[in-house]
C-alpha cells in the first residue's frame, strides 16, 4: 500500500469511526455510572431518522442535529425511568428500545415521505459540508506530515471534529472534575456516594442524559454527514459494535478512540477491497470484508469480556437504605 492510498483509507476510517466513537463515549458515561445501555443502537437510529426528516423539512442541518439530539434524549429518558426510577432490568429495557426504534423510525418516515421508510435525499444546507482546516494548501508541500494533515485531518464535517474533541473532554470530565469522581464512584459503590450525601439517582440520570446527547450526535452525523438522509436500519449494528469497542477499551476514553478507529479501519477496508487484495495478492470475497467488523465484535466479546472488568455496580439498580 503506497502512502497516498494509506491516507485515503485512514481518512475513510476516521469518517466511519465517528459514529462508533460518539456511541462508545455515550456508553462510557452510562456504564461508568452503573447503567448498562444496550439501547445505543436504538438511540442512534431514532436520532438519524429525526435529524434526516427535520433537515429535509427545514433545509438546515443544524435543525436536523437538534431534532436528532431531542429524539435520542427522549429514548434516554425512557431508559432512565425504566432502569433508575422503576429499577427494571437494564438489559431488557435497552433491547426493548432497540425494537421500538427499529419499527417506529420506518413507520414515521414512511408516513411522512412515502418512500419506503426513507427520507428524501438531503442536499445543500441540509447536510454538514466538509471543513478545510487552516493552512491545508501550504501544508501539502511538507513531506509526510503535510499530506497527512491535508488528506486525513482536513476535509471533514464539523461533527467529526466534535467527536475527536469529545475524547479529551470526556477524559477531563471523568478524571479531573468532582462530577467525574462522583460518577465513577456511583458505578463502583453507590452506597458510599449516598452516604456522602450525593444523590445517586441524580448522577445516574445525568449520565443517561449525556448518553442521549452523544447518541444524538452520532445518529445525526450518519444522516446529515456520512450519508445524505435516513435509510431503514441505517445504523446496521453500530450501537452493538460501539459496546464491543467499549469493552475492548476497558471503559477508558483514549482507548475508546483507538478501538473505534480499528473498527472504522475494517469498515474502510471493506469499501476498498483492492487495497487488501493487493497486499495479500489474493482475491477476497466482498461479503467477508463486509463481515469483518462484526467478526471482530464477536472476537472482542469472546476474548475480552471475561478479562475486562467493568464497573462493579453496573447493571444493579440502587435501592436507598432507610
Amino acid at each position: 500500500m503506497d502512502y497516498g492510498t494509506f491516507l485515503e483509507v485512514f481518512g475513510s476510517s476516521l469518517r466511519l469511526a465517528t459514529p462508533l466513537l460518539l456511541a462508545c463515549l455515550a456508553g462510557l458515561f452510562s456504564e461508568r455510572s452503573g447503567i448498562f445501555d444496550i439501547g445505543l443502537e436504538g438511540k442512534m437510529l431514532a436520532a438519524a431518522m429525526a435529524s434526516g426528516a427535520a433537515a429535509y423539512l427545514s433545509g438546515s442541518a443544524w435543525v436536523g442535529l437538534g431534532a436528532g439530539i431531542v429524539a435520542s434524549m427522549l429514548f434516554a429518558i425512557v431508559h432512565g425511568i425504566a432502569s433508575i426510577t422503576f429499577r427494571g432490568n437494564q438489559l431488557i429495557s435497552g433491547v426493548a428500545l432497540n425494537f421500538v426504534a427499529s419499527g417506529a423510525t420506518v413507520l414515521i418516515a414512511q408516513s411522512l415521505f412515502k418512500q419506503g421508510g426513507r427520507t428524501p435525499p438531503l442536499a445543500g444546507a441540509a447536510r454538514f459540508t466538509p471543513i478545510t482546516l487552516p493552512g491545508t494548501e501550504s501544508a501539502g508541500a511538507i513531506p509526510v506530515i503535510g499530506p497527512f494533515y491535508a488528506e486525513v485531518l482536513s476535509g471533514h464535517s464539523i461533527l467529526v471534529y466534535i467527536a475527536l474533541l469529545a475524547v479529551p473532554a470526556t477524559w477531563w470530565v471523568l478524571y479531573r472534575t468532582r462530577f467525574g469522581l462522583r460518577l465513577r464512584a456511583v458505578g463502583e459503590n453507590p452506597e458510599s456516594v449516598d452516604t456522602a450525601g450525593v444523590s445517586v439517582i441524580r448522577l445516574r440520570y445525568t449520565a443517561v442524559a449525556i448518553t442521549g446527547l452523544l447518541c444524538g450526535l452520532a445518529g445525526a452525523y450518519m444522516a446529515t454527514s456520512l450519508q445524505a438522509g435516513f435509510g431503514r436500519e441505517m445504523t446496521a449494528g453500530r450501537g452493538y459494535i460501539a459496546l464491543a469497542a467499549l469493552i475492548f477499551a476497558k471503559w477508558r476514553p483514549w482507548y475508546a478512540l483507538w478501538a473505534t478507529l480499528l473498527f472504522g479501519f475494517l469498515q474502510a477496508i471493506a469499501l476498498r477491497p483492492d487495497v487488501l487484495e493487493g497486499a495479500l495478492h489474493m482475491k477476497i470475497p466482498v461479503s467477508f470484508l463486509d463481515a469483518l467488523p462484526y467478526i471482530l465484535t464477536v472476537i472482542v466479546l469472546a476474548g475480552f469480556i471475561g478479562r475486562a472488568i467493568g464497573p462493579r455496580a453496573g447493571g444493579q439498580p440502587y435501592v436507598k437504605e432507610r
